[in-house]
């Protein structure tokens, strides 16, 4: 989910200074940015690279809640008297993460305008994405819920061409993120490339073609 709804005012450029407390911290793939239960002080933003967000049931249990890419705000419920997060994050590629403190995050957002009209514009449009995805859940079969993920991930519809190449994500996240099995995943991944809306390339291509199998009925 991108921050281009103002051209004025450049979010990234501005959360990659350093100061008001802000740093920016490179993360290596499979390292973790924080953890369930430790305090909720700071939000943080993706500068560059990918984050998945999960949380454990008390048996231990791992699901998949979201996955951001660049110029995606997470750990935000601090704002709201979070004291202990929810959820881990973790890098899924080379990342750059900004951790802004929450006190230097309500500043900010009392004193920039344009910086609080596109941070609350972020947050509707994802809980839009958090309610789709309800109904996803819902309603769609399992290879429907699987293409719609690919497809987001290939952020169809904001990227301006037929084919885009998206990060390596691995079937058990995919199974995680879908409420199904890595076999399934693995079923509808290789049905997906016979019929040529994907391919395997130097990485995972999707071609909106793929879009066919969430609009038939």
């Amino acid at each position: 989910m991108g921050l281009k709804r103002s051209r004025a005012f450049n979010a990234k450029a501005f959360l990659a200074e350093v100061g008001e407390g802000k740093s920016v911290t490179p993360y290596r793939r499979k390292e973790v940015i924080f953890s369930q239960g430790d305090p909720g002080d700071a939000v943080f933003y993706v500068q560059k690279g990918k984050v998945k967000l999960t949380v454990f049931s008390p048996r231990g249990k791992e699901a998949v809640i979201a996955l951001l890419g660049e110029e995606g705000f997470f750990g935000e419920a601090c704002l709201n008297g979070q004291h202990k997060r929810m959820e881990t994050a973790t890098a899924i590629e080379e990342s750059a993460i900004v951790r802004i403190p929450k006190e230097s995050m309500l500043r900010m957002l009392q004193r920039e305008n344009k910086f609080s009209e596109v941070f609350i514009h972020y947050l509707l449009t994802r809980n839009i994405r958090i309610q789709e995805d309800l109904v996803d859940q819902l309603f769609n079969s399992s290879e429907r819920r699987l293409a719609r993920i690919l497809l987001l991930l290939a952020q169809f519809g904001k990227v301006d061409t037929s084919e885009v190449l998206i990060p390596k994500v691995s079937q058990e996240t995919l199974a995680d993120m879908i409420g199904t099995t890595r076999s399934r995943v693995s079923y509808f991944m290789n049905k997906f490339r016979k019929l040529g809306f994907i391919e395997y390339n130097g990485g995972l291509k999707v071609h909106n073609s793929l879009l066919n199998i969430v609009l038939h009925d």
